[in-house]
């Protein structure tokens, strides 16, 4: 982890139903290159709505956030900004069960200028890092809950993004499987230097993370 801040949110605040509703009051965190940030708290304390922030999925009422230095409202308007440097991974994968492991895992790639045979190559690699190289081909319907969420963190990865953003990522997780997707996660962390900020309800033991932050009702606590 290097001292250079990734993502600056700077009092962002967030209302729904014209400001009855406030998800977020004044938030502000930094998250540094290479870090790997908890934003734990119960469910419907804001946690979620400040990662779709951070990841550009929504827009904060009142605030500012910032991607290395430029605003990230600005930056979103760029052409594949956001499959080219964030990654995502939900509790329910949002996989398509149409598709095979291998065509889904291709998915973020489709629009970047690779030749297909640099695409197939950097998918079987991601795939290969999750343990799942005996399913390239398989449909993703037959495979474990496990594995699903193996193959959507694969997805992630695959366009070598700057920062993964992971809400309840064991969410639908057997304890088993949920601590081996977390080691998993740290692993990617430690050994490819992809920042990672993950949103959980759960504790996790000390040394998957780098730090943690609490949020309730809509605030730091």
């Amino acid at each position: 982890m290097n001292d250079e801040v990734l993502i600056d949110v700077r009092a962002v605040s967030k209302y729904y139903e014209d400001g009855k509703v406030v998800a977020l009051n004044g938030i502000s965190i930094q998250v540094k290159k290479g870090e790997f940030l908890v934003i734990r708290g119960p469910s419907g304390s804001g946690k979620s709505t400040l990662l779709h922030l951070i990841g550009g999925l929504d827009s904060p009422s009142q605030g500012e956030i910032y991607f290395q230095e430029k605003k990230l409202k600005d930056v979103l308007k760029k052409s594949l900004f956001r499959i080219n440097n964030i990654g995502f991974v939900f509790q329910t994968f949002y996989l398509w069960s149409t598709l095979n492991v291998m065509e889904n895992v291709l998915l973020p790639l489709m629009e970047i200028r690779l030749n297909k045979r640099e695409k197939l190559e950097r998918a079987r690699s991601r795939i290969d890092e999750m343990g799942l190289s005996n399913k390239y081909f398989s449909s993703v319907r037959g495979l474990s809950v496990g594995e699903r969420q193996r193959v959507a963190i694969a997805r992630a990865l695959v366009a070598n993004p700057a920062i993964i953003l992971a809400d309840e990522p064991t969410g639908s997780l057997d304890s088993k499987n949920s601590e081996n997707i977390l080691q998993l996660f740290r692993k990617i962390n430690k050994e490819r230097g992809v920042t990672i900020v993950m949103v959980t309800h759960e504790k996790m033991a000390e040394g998957l993370y780098d730090r943690y932050i609490e949020i309730l009702d809509g605030k730091i606590q």
